[in-house]
């Protein structure tokens, strides 16, 4: 099953994306895509509707596929190659970091470059959003506390996350800095998380070229291991790292974005997300 969220921002409302390519309105159903509307009950209510029999919307704007994020987690240095790529060694836990939930944003909105910024670069990565709390949890009890995936756009600016001290957030929650969408697949359409394809083009020319079979920590570890330093609720969303090919990797020399450099990136059974950068 495939859900969203549709229609000007800060006044979305749920939906269904159908076999068909047709979105359909869940609003008599659920009031969004957000918090007890992750549960397994919930799904498994939503699951069973004949999507026929839903109302049939053609929106200008698909928003981010979950809405009232509790926690926005992210894992730094989580795939072994782009580790490489940035001269960094592969962490002996996972690196964590959060990015404001203020940063969030639809898959095809605008990208804003931050006044002062030189260095704002891109990473696709497998979103993971939770179902279920889970605190203390088990590694093999994990995938069970996830209500569905995403693709995730991790927008940082380098010199704020590296060169201006203190920690990584700083460089990861400008406006627009994290893309969510379009559509949240819910796990049981998703059996392996750890063989997706991953890409990531900018300007129409592949610079990301992943899979998610390249992760250190698998999904499931991440998921436990968060769960050992906070709960984590229904909506908390985890951003679980990036494949090589980011703008500070390129050799001889760093790319980041400018105005008017186009984004376009996805991960299989996932979706794909559009993006035009303007200056913030």
């Amino acid at each position: 099953m495939k859900l969203l969220r549709y229609g000007p921002k800060g006044a979305e409302k749920p939906g269904l994306l159908d076999d068909t390519g047709t979105i359909r309105d869940l609003s008599a159903h659920v009031p969004d895509i957000a918090g007890a509307a992750l549960s397994d009950e919930s799904l498994a209510r939503l699951r069973a509707l004949d999507p026929a029999s839903l109302p049939a919307v053609s929106p200008e704007r698909i928003g981010a596929c979950v809405g009232h994020v509790g926690k926005f987690l992210c894992i730094g240095l989580n795939y072994s190659d782009h580790a490489a790529e940035t001269g960094a060694e592969v962490p002996p836990e996972p690196v964590v970091f959060a990015k404001a939930t203020s940063a969030i944003c639809g898959p095809d909105d605008e990208i804003e470059i931050p006044r002062g910024s030189t260095a704002t670069d891109w990473e696709v990565e497998l979103g993971v959003v939770i179902g279920k709390p889970a605190k203390y949890i088990t590694e093999a009890e994990a995938l069970d506390h996830i209500a569905g995936y995403c693709v995730i756009n991790d927008i940082s600016e380098r010199d704020f996350q590296i060169r201006r001290a203190g920690q990584w957030t700083k460089g990861k929650s400008a406006d627009t800095f994290g893309p969510i969408g379009p559509w949240l697949v819910t796990r049981d359409e998703v059996p392996d998380p750890q063989a997706l394809a991953m890409y990531l083009d900018v300007n129409g020319k592949r610079m990301q070229d992943g899979s998610t079979t390249t992760m250190v920590y698998s999904v499931a570890h991440v998921v436990a291991y968060l769960s050992q330093f906070m709960s984590l609720q229904p909506g908390d969303v985890i951003s679980t790292g990036t494949p090589p090919g980011v703008g500070m990797g390129q050799k001889p020399a760093p790319v980041y974005l400018r105005a008017g450099d186009r984004m376009e990136l996805g991960i299989a059974g996932l979706g794909v997300q559009r993006q035009r950068v303007v200056q913030g």
